[in-house]
């Protein structure tokens, strides 16, 4: 424990800290593998991972990733069904991002509105 926020509650120390929380954190690494696959940066292995649906009609980013259909419920925690709802989401800049650095940049700006 840090001294001086053991009176804080989890939120406000991590707020104090700068950092984001582990469902956060989780969430921050799983979009950027999400755009290194969209990138091409693993071009055998995420061949067929996400479905794409570019389009220039829609709010927010134009390319947003189609989200499929599973029977059970333990298939919805599945890597690509958990980025695709935030992917979704986000601005047109950021999906568009030119490298992996200026989307780290952009998500960080995205997430830390989140909390």
């Amino acid at each position: 424990m840090i001294r001086g926020l053991e009176h804080l509650s989890y939120e406000d120390r991590l707020r104090e800290l700068g950092l984001f929380s582990l469902e956060k954190g989780r969430l921050q690494a799983d979009l950027i593998a999400a755009f290194q696959y969209l990138t091409g940066a693993y071009r055998k292995d995420g061949e067929g991972l996400f479905t794409r649906m570019c389009s220039d009609k829609t709010r927010g980013n134009g390319c947003k990733l189609k989200e499929g259909r599973f029977r059970s419920d333990i298939k919805k925690k599945f890597f690509t069904m958990r980025v695709v709802k935030h992917w979704n989401r986000f601005p047109r800049e950021a999906v568009a991002a030119p490298s992996l650095a200026v989307f780290k940049v952009r998500l960080d700006g995205s997430l830390s509105s989140l909390v």
